[in-house]
């Protein structure tokens, strides 16, 4: 567990570097311009370490699912050999998915001009200024990454409903609580990524406003990376106290 959170912690830090310093430059020298080469490459990195995290949680629900169902198998089936070429195929798998879209989205030709909506380079603001008569290159790629993500949200989901099957035969009430504690942060974050860059891509137009979509890209892009490592580290009992009575102090002054 603790092999793959490394990971997810790498992928959630390159997220935030690759698009929350320019976004702060930008705002501290007050002006809005990127590179076509600067946009490719942050669109590129972007979608790399996000895609590398949503494949990290799929495998590290595997590793939750092996945990409790199958407890006597888990040196055998999550050795340091099986894991380290499980989060390899995840970055490796993640780099593909990112150079894909990269090199669909930068040569379809623009046509609405060339100012983003959006704080950093977002794919579907890109998509909004290429041309209307490419939409069948356009949209084709996206299809194939929504079978992806769908298949692992469909592998996600299952094992969780096999999870809780197994945790609710636990016969004592502390082993329900110590494979419930598990596994909620993990599920916490999932959720949180899900919703967010669900809610984000599918949207009614009728809702899309310039305001909002900011909100929502901060929401998916930035609001996950930063939580995540709060959500596990509440496992740690110290950290936990100290939230408390950091609430408490703050409610107690008003």
């Amino acid at each position: 567990m603790f092999f793959f959170l490394l990971n997810l912690a790498l992928a959630d830090l390159g997220s935030i570097c690759t698009t929350v310093p320019k976004a702060m430059h930008n705002s501290l020298w007050d002006t809005s311009n990127i590179s076509y080469t600067g946009c490719a490459a942050q669109l590129f990195l972007f979608l790399f370490f996000i895609s590398a995290e949503y494949f990290l949680l799929t495998i590290m629900c595997y590793d939750r699912y092996v945990s409790i169902c199958k407890p006597l198998h888990y040196g055998t089936l999550l050795g340091s050999r099986a894991c380290a070429h499980m989060a390899a195929a995840a970055w490796a798998s993640a780099f593909l998915t990112a150079l894909m879209h990269t090199a669909n989205t930068f040569s379809l030709p623009l046509c609405h001009g060339n100012a983003l909506g959006q704080f950093f380079c977002e794919l579907p603001q890109i998509l909004k200024l290429s041309c209307s008569k490419h939409y069948i290159r356009k949209f084709g790629l996206i299809a194939v990454s929504a079978c992806l993500a769908l298949c692992c949200f469909v592998f996600i989901f299952f094992s969780y409903v096999q999870i809780f099957r197994a945790v609710l035969r636990i016969p004592s009430e502390q082993g329900r609580h110590k494979a419930f504690s598990t596994c909620l942060p993990h599920l916490a974050v999932i959720s949180l990524f899900l919703s967010t860059g669900i809610f984000s891509d599918l949207k009614p137009p009728s809702m899309s406003s310039p305001s909002l979509d900011l909100a929502l890209s901060v929401l998916y892009s930035v609001v996950p990376p930063v939580l995540n490592p709060l959500i596990y580290s509440l496992r740690n009992q110290e950290l936990k106290a100290a939230v408390w009575r950091l609430m408490t102090g703050w409610f107690q002054e008003h």
